[in-house]
């Protein structure tokens, strides 16, 4: 076979398969296959009873067939919209029974002229009349209920993909905040450094690097590994140390085993960016940055305190000014990705400030 023979045949392999599937999703498809089956299950049960040939079986159920889908769909298109609103529903009923009314004589009148030469037949459709008018009715009915849960699944899919979209939208905004902030310090640092000729400039620029890789390649996703993510901090906090003056204390230990547990990307730097920003600063001597993360199988327990000058304590609820937008941020995350499994308390004193975030992965 040709190479133009081939692509030609895939070509056409290609197209068939995208009409295809173009049918599959379309409702008259379903529709259809549907009433088909509906239309199965009639003749198997009539031919269960023995009473007639199939060939009468399969004449008279695509009668009844036919008129079940005209008080169907007259129901669907006209009836349902126009008359099942609320206050209305007494003339809804009216109008189904009236719809019933018309249409079960016109398929008694058809099968009973249709089947003149089978006398039983004639008989079975004048005694079972108001069976007739029944099977109608409640085809309309079960009609309505079928439309009303498939409106109200629609409805709650589509009102599902709103909110899901604008929680993205807004996680996207919350996150793009977050990358610049921190880049914007750290460059600052780096800059001073640089000035200064100072022999720690190259490692920053380095680790500054594996954490740009981390943000830029590994953090486009909903979850991250939680070892990533640590070791994304230790990075942070080795370059603070490069950064900051002599005698700061800065620590971070991990307890527990981590496995396998996955967070949401860059959930925790705000605190310790913000500590750092706002916590340690010329006047305090002895500064420190103190972090521990107690890692479980299901859940972590991050704890951050960290030195701050003397001023007087405010409440804890109450938004620190100096704060920024990083920990704003990091509370609407929170909110979106952890509702209900997320509790976050700060606690501050004269000279100190504190954070204590356990978190159900």
């Amino acid at each position: 076979m040709s190479v133009a023979t081939r692509e030609s045949s895939g070509s056409y392999l290609s197209g068939f398969a995208d009409r295809l599937g173009s049918t599959l999703v379309r409702r008259p498809f379903y529709h259809g296959l549907g009433w088909l089956a509906f239309f199965a299950i009639l003749v198997i049960l009539q031919l269960q009873a023995g009473e007639y040939s199939i060939g009468l079986v399969l004449i008279n159920e695509l009668i009844t067939i036919v008129v079940f889908m005209v008080v169907v769909y007259t129901n669907l298109l006209f009836l349902f919209p126009n008359y099942l609103k609320p206050g209305r529903f007494w003339i809804y009923l009216a109008a189904l029974v009236g719809l019933s009314v018309i249409f079960t004589p016109m398929e008694l009148v058809i099968k009973y002229f249709l089947f003149s030469y089978r006398e039983k037949v004639q008989i079975d459709l004048l005694n079972n009349m108001e069976a007739y008018f029944l099977g109608n009715f409640l085809i309309g009915g079960v009609s309505s209920m079928g439309k009303i849960m498939t409106d109200w699944i629609a409805e709650n899919r589509k009102k599902q993909e709103v909110e899901n979209e604008t929680m993205q939208s807004e996680l996207r905004f919350l996150k793009s905040q977050i990358n610049p902030h921190f880049l914007f310090n750290t460059l600052n640092s780096l800059y001073a450094l640089t000035l200064k000729k100072s022999d720690k400039a190259p490692d920053i620029v380095i680790k500054l690097s594996e954490m740009m890789r981390y943000m830029l390649y590994e953090c486009n996703e909903p979850q991250v590994p939680l070892r990533k993510e640590i070791n994304y901090l230790r990075n942070y906090l080795d370059l603070e140390r490069l950064r900051q003056r002599e005698g700061i204390d800065i620590t971070l230990e991990v307890k527990g085993q981590v496995v396998d547990q996955q967070i949401a990307p860059l959930l925790l730097i705000p605190f310790l960016e913000n500590s750092f920003k706002h916590g340690i600063n010329a006047a305090i001597r002895g500064g420190f940055v103190h972090a521990i993360l107690q890692v479980e199988v299901k859940s972590i327990r991050f704890d951050l305190e960290n030195s701050k000058g003397t001023v007087l304590p405010r409440s804890p609820d109450t938004a620190r000014p100096s704060g920024g937008i990083g920990l704003v941020n990091v509370r609407r995350r929170l909110e979106l990705l952890y509702p209900d499994r997320h509790q976050l308390d700060i606690t501050e004193t004269p000279s100190t400030y504190a954070i204590h975030l356990t978190l159900q992965l």
